[in-house]
């Protein structure tokens, strides 16, 4: 059984999660420079075993696509073209942002950690996979 990765795909920066060997525990792993994706995801590919990536879909409350959509897009398309076998699955992130700056209120963390975009970043993609655990 391979991990499951989460990707929060943003406009400078992608939050990364990813789950344990036996699909059971979500873990925030890292942030990366959306520029930087297709080295990242092709490195921890090679020395990881992803049985399937998961890619936030953002929308707006009415759902209709977010202004990040294409290029979630033009970035899936060139992913699958580099990787025809890797599994994709677009699951809703409405609201993780939110909810992954409460996490950091909840934790305790100071104003001045808490303005850290790429730690929310990190968590949002933690809390697009623990959502998936959950419903899967």
């Amino acid at each position: 059984m391979g991990r499951v990765l989460a990707i929060d795909f943003g406009t400078k920066r992608c939050g990364i999660a990813v789950t344990d060997e036996l699909q059971l525990i979500a873990s925030g792993l890292t942030t990366v420079e959306r520029k930087d994706m297709m080295d990242f995801l092709s490195d921890y590919l090679i020395s990881e075993e992803v049985e399937l990536i998961l890619i936030g879909e953002p929308k707006q409350k009415d759902g209709s696509p977010s202004d990040v959509e294409e290029h979630i897009l033009k970035f899936i398309k060139k992913f699958s073209e580099a990787f025809p076998k890797q599994e994709i699955l677009r699951v809703d992130e409405r609201y993780t942002s939110k909810m992954a700056f409460q996490t950091m209120i909840d934790s305790g963390l100071k104003k001045k950690q808490r303005q850290n975009k790429a730690l929310l970043d990190e968590i949002s993609a933690t809390i697009i996979l623990q959502e998936y655990l959950y419903n899967k």
